[in-house]
């Protein structure tokens, strides 16, 4: 199992090299925003749990890298949790994109902030969002979509709290 999870882990770091290498071959360089995420980790036997759907950092935690040439600093790690909500009023704004996200006045704007100050300064980035990140996993058809039959975690810089269903509390302090 755990050589079979490394191999794809090498695949995807290949794949991500090849595109950045052929990025970098092309006219497009300085023009062209690449962005590596997905869903979230994998536990490989920590606390005697494999796979996914828990609340631990190792599943609750993704990548979420950003290349974006004249604005990235290139190397650097904001250590600020951010959310995939982000994702999209950051392209926006990276690419000076204008409009609304809705079809009409009856819509909803899209939540989430830009994650520019963390790509221009990852330490000292003035973010306009939330201090923390929320994360929930879904507890099974049994409990339908009812938010408070879920299973949530909230992650600052520092500290990870969790809530399951049944009320049972955990609390980790990651520095």
């Amino acid at each position: 199992f755990t050589q079979a999870y490394l191999a794809c882990v090498t695949a995807v770091d290949e794949n991500i090299g090849q595109v950045i290498e052929a990025v970098d071959k092309s006219r497009f360089k300085d023009n062209t925003i690449v962005i590596f995420t997905s869903d979230h980790g994998w536990n490989m036997g920590e606390k005697d749990f494999l796979f996914k759907n828990s609340l631990w950092e190792e599943s609750a935690r993704i990548p979420f890298i950003i290349r974006a040439p004249k604005v990235a600093q290139e190397g650097m790690v904001a250590e600020h949790p951010i959310s995939l909500i982000d994702l999209y009023p950051t392209l926006v704004d990276l690419c000076s994109l204008e409009g609304d996200n809705r079809k009409n006045d009856k819509g909803i704007r899209l939540s989430g902030f830009s994650i520019r100050p963390f790509l221009e300064d990852p330490k000292n980035g003035e973010w306009q969002g939330p201090n923390s990140a929320l994360t929930m996993v879904y507890a099974g058809p049994h409990t339908g979509w009812d938010p408070s039959l879920q299973h949530w975690t909230i992650r600052s810089k520092d500290w990870r709290y969790i809530r399951y269903n049944n009320g049972e509390e955990e609390l980790y302090k990651h520095d």
